[in-house]
């Protein structure tokens, strides 16, 4: 009989053992990994500093029109208490005016009329509830049916904290990086244009376009306290504050 004893299975002579290459080219990849994601961090970094650098000289160039406004008393609701140099109203449960069509039913104000280009600026620093925008001379002061175009209001709406609302039909619901704590306010007749900005990070909020416009503009808030000030280093502002 034929046999032959068991032989162990002997690895190929002359092949090259790969595994430290396998080693060395992870390395190499995690390196290069490592690098993609640092450049592309660093790319971010620069877009979001240039991105930043232009909606800055975006907003300075509209704030260039920026107007020194006045309280309108003749539009005041009854329950508003305005300061006697028109800088200043607060929210009274007094009747602090007479009856008028001039005068609003809701606890809102027009301030004087500015044509052309104007920039003024709301303070909403904590607030839970505020609008602003521009009104069409002619709304109608005693029934609001709608804060929007078709009704002559081109405004932004916080209707409840952090919920904020361009006033259009139908509302368009917003997303903001930042709850903002100063709202400044472009109006561009000629061009149909109310644009809104956070006024501290120069972002652009909404903006309405190809608005049409056939009469006067004003200013238009809905408002506990506001106070207009001059600030030495800054351009005349509209600031207000909702408690």
């Amino acid at each position: 009989l034929w046999s032959s004893s068991h032989c162990p299975a002997l690895p190929p002579t002359g092949l090259k053992d790969w595994s430290s290459v396998r080693l060395e080219l992870e390395m190499i990849e995690g390196t290069a990994a490592r690098a993609l994601t640092e450049l592309e961090e660093n790319l971010k970094e620069t877009f979001a500093e240039e991105m930043k650098k232009e909606l800055q000289a975006k907003l300075k160039r509209v704030q260039q029109f920026a107007v020194d406004l006045t309280l309108d008393t003749d539009t005041a609701n009854v329950n508003l208490s305005v300061s006697k140099d028109l800088k200043e109203v607060h929210n009274t449960d007094l009747r602090m005016f007479p009856d008028s069509p001039q005068r609003f039913i809701w606890r809102s104000i027009l301030t004087n009329f500015s044509s052309g280009r104007f920039y003024f600026e709301v303070q909403v620093k904590d607030k839970t509830a505020w609008t602003l925008g521009v009104a069409k001379q002619s709304v109608d002061r005693m029934n609001m049916k709608g804060l929007n175009s078709n009704y002559g209001y081109w405004c932004l709406d916080m209707a409840n904290i952090n919920k904020y609302f361009a006033c259009n039909d139908p509302p368009v619901p917003l997303s903001l990086k930042r709850a903002p704590q100063k709202v400044g306010v472009f109006v561009d007749y000629d061009e149909g244009l109310v644009s809104f900005y956070d006024a501290d990070s120069a972002d652009l909020i909404y903006s309405f376009t190809d608005c049409s416009f056939r009469e006067k503009l004003f200013p238009f808030l809905i408002l506990v306290i506001a106070i207009v000030s001059r600030p030495k280093s800054n351009p005349p502002v509209l600031l207000a504050s909702f408690p």
